[in-house]
């Protein structure tokens, strides 16, 4: 259930919603007049949040290269030349 309180508890409540965003992880809605006005959340949240949000965004524009390249590629067509690269660096330390 999310937590709605004034944007003028802000001002009186700051250290209980403080602890609320924190234990429970969940943002707090604040309202203006009876109106939504701001969300007040923890910088864990917001970055779980972002991150979340970046990791769609990549998902978004890998569907969408996806759907307008029709080459597809093989398993061994993908890894055979990256295996090849790493064998060579691995040599060329070894002998270096």
């Amino acid at each position: 259930m999310p937590v709605i309180c004034p944007v003028s508890d802000l001002e009186t409540r700051l250290s209980e919603i403080s602890k609320v965003v924190h234990e429970i992880n969940e943002p707090v809605f604040l309202t203006s007049n009876g109106y939504g006005d701001m969300v007040v959340m923890s910088m864990s949240s917001w970055e779980e949040m972002n991150f979340e949000n970046e990791i769609y965004q990549k998902l978004v524009e890998a569907q969408s290269e996806a759907e307008s390249n029709p080459v597809r590629l093989s398993h061994h067509e993908v890894f055979s030349p990256l295996r090849q690269k790493i064998n060579n660096y691995i040599k060329i330390s070894e002998n270096g």
